[in-house]
């Protein structure tokens, strides 16, 4: 695949991921009576099946990050060159956005809207630490063992982790920058989008020095 092809599967797929997790938070929040755990296990439900399913789809086209942690991580490691992980990092973001418009669209709400969903504290932070984390060493050592296994082990551990994680677990740079833009079930403030983005990275970052050493090599089709 061409650099041009891989950064359309990254923005593609991106979008579909926020299309999956602000769709199902609109769907959940209306049928769900204002249950919010009814909601929420809705939400996670649809994102871990939609994520496992969309791993799927893009991986043999662009190894299917749809993460800018996960892109950094494996530019860090020399899996993927810079140049690659940066056109990565830039198509998910783009992506993920556009996830985001087109959720809102389906469910004819405002285009974009500046979230109002408070997310913040020391124990978020850590929540989102230890959710990146965990989705790197998924990310990092299923694919050595099990590869045809990975994609419903990171859907599995992300629809887990939204449960166990104060933060319910964005676990994503690109995905926190444009939930900060549905002032929905699954939105966050903007003020609150850098320390979310911080302690995932730091998450991704300690992963990579823990587990990095397990990970096997992102297949050349895909880099």
């Amino acid at each position: 695949m061409t650099l041009g092809q891989r950064a359309l599967g990254e923005g593609l797929g991106t979008a579909f991921l926020l299309a999956v997790v602000v769709g199902s938070g609109i769907m959940a929040d209306r049928l769900s009576g204002g249950n919010v755990g009814l909601a929420l296990l809705a939400n996670s439900l649809a994102t871990g099946a939609g994520l496992a399913t969309l791993v799927l789809v893009f991986g043999p086209i662009s190894g299917a990050h749809l993460n800018p942690a996960v892109s950094l991580a494996e530019a860090a490691r020399g899996a993927i060159r810079g140049i690659d992980a940066a056109v990565a990092c830039a198509s998910q973001i783009a992506g993920g956005i556009a996830g985001v418009i087109v959720a809102h669209a389906m469910f004819e709400a405002p285009l974009l809207s500046v979230s109002t969903h408070e997310r913040s504290g020391t124990g978020q932070a850590l929540g989102e630490a230890v959710a990146t984390f965990g989705l790197l060493a998924v990310v990092l050592v299923v694919p050595r063992h099990r590869p045809d296994a990975t994609p419903f082990a990171i859907g599995a551990y992300i629809a887990s982790a939204y449960w166990f994680t104060s933060s319910t677990s964005f676990a994503n740079p690109a995905v926190t920058i444009a939930r900060a833009l549905t002032d929905t079930f699954a939105g966050i403030r903007p003020v609150d989008v850098p320390m979310f983005v911080v302690a995932q990275l730091v998450g991704a970052g300690l992963a990579l020095l823990v587990f990095g050493r397990f990970a096997t090599p992102v297949p050349q089709a895909a880099r």
